[in-house]
């Protein structure tokens, strides 16, 4: 029986993307070669390149709007840089929202490219709410925040309107709610938190942004020479761009964003209410900016922690501890996290208070 899985990353996958994905290892295409041996310069994977940025455009309603898909390697760390020399002006300023340790070291790496503003931060109460009513100083080259907190379980639930460029990384939340993704001049996210394997990172942009800091930009780290590439500009990662692909297309067919955003809401409000309503057990995050993806708890008497691990280990669940920073728990419930895995979670969390 598989486990159900709460890890907060690598993700959980669908299981007729994993079927599709272990056949198409062993013979793609019924061309009686594996899909991680064939050329990336073939018309088949070619073919798949193009599809999965194509989807991309087509669920986040950016179709026909000045936006170029890419998939390329590093993880969303090297976007940290790759976000300021691609928009940050020589001798100018960006501006970034401190809401967590992946927010933190976005911003420690901006600093090496020049001036970084920081608007406002929650370390004052580690991590455990999003700030509000922050000014963006209107001298600045972009605004950068994160969308989804998968340590601190905080979630950003109104995005800000500013005059400068709007970045976000959306590595833990992408595809999983409805937004005007048009406010964004880019995102980008790691797609083994919601989208695929670990090994690729989306990444969307506005394309009348670019080429305008003054800066020279070593190939690797310029999204014009990749857009040029039409994202191959050196090897991509086959396998976890085709994953990508299966679960994009696995998405659209099941009804978009807006049909799995009815799915996660339902899901989080199943836990979350047996959060609030179980004496054994309080959230973390406050609870305006709780984040629908990945719910962090703690239990109210420490001293019951080895005996509520062997439950919920015993139900077959995995991947249930928090991080180290916050302690306690986390449920993290991406995408393909059926609604009946999160019900056997509520279920050992009611039958441990009995």
């Amino acid at each position: 029986m598989k486990k159900h899985n709460f890890s907060a990353g690598p993700c959980i996958l669908p299981q007729e993307v994993l079927k599709k994905a272990a056949a198409a290892v062993l013979n793609f295409n019924n061309d009686d070669l594996s899909l991680i041996e064939i050329s990336h310069r073939s018309k088949a994977f070619v073919h798949v390149m193009e599809t999965a940025r194509s989807l991309v455009l087509e669920l986040l309603d950016l179709e026909g709007k000045g936006y170029s898909v890419l998939f390329l390697q590093g993880g969303a760390s090297l976007e940290f840089l790759m976000t300021p020399y691609n928009l940050l002006k020589v001798n100018g300023k960006a501006a970034y929202l401190d809401t967590g340790t992946w927010s933190a070291k976005s911003i420690k790496e901006a600093k090496m490219m020049g001036t970084v503003d920081v608007v406002a931060s929650s370390k004052d109460k580690n991590y455990s709410y999003i700030p509000k009513d922050f000014e963006i100083p209107g001298d600045t080259d972009y605004f950068h925040c994160t969308s989804n907190n998968t340590i601190f379980g905080t979630q950003i639930k109104e995005f800000p309107k500013t005059d400068s460029l709007l970045v976000c990384d959306m590595s833990s939340d992408i595809f999983s709610r409805q937004l005007d993704f048009s406010q964004f001049d880019l995102i980008y996210a790691g797609a083994q938190k919601n989208m695929g394997p670990a090994g690729t990172t989306l990444v969307v942009v506005k394309d009348e942004i670019l080429g305008k800091t003054g800066r020279t930009i070593p190939s690797m780290l310029d999204y014009q020479v990749h857009i040029g590439k039409d994202s191959m500009f050196n090897t991509p990662s086959v396998f976890a761009v085709y994953v990508s692909m299966l679960t994009l297309q696995w998405l659209k067919d099941l009804g978009g964003i807006a049909e799995i955003e009815k799915i996660n809401e339902a899901k989080a409000e199943l836990l979350y209410n047996e959060i609030d309503s179980n004496p054994l057990f309080e959230g973390v995050a406050a609870t305006e900016d709780r984040s629908y993806m990945n719910a962090t708890f703690t239990l109210t008497d420490d001293t019951l922690k080895d005996k509520f691990d062997a439950a919920w280990q015993a139900a077959g669940i995995n991947g249930l501890n928090g991080h180290r920073s916050v302690g306690g728990y986390r449920a993290s419930m991406y995408n393909a996290m059926p609604l009946e895995s999160v019900q056997v979670l509520v279920d050992v969390m009611q039958n441990f208070n009995k």
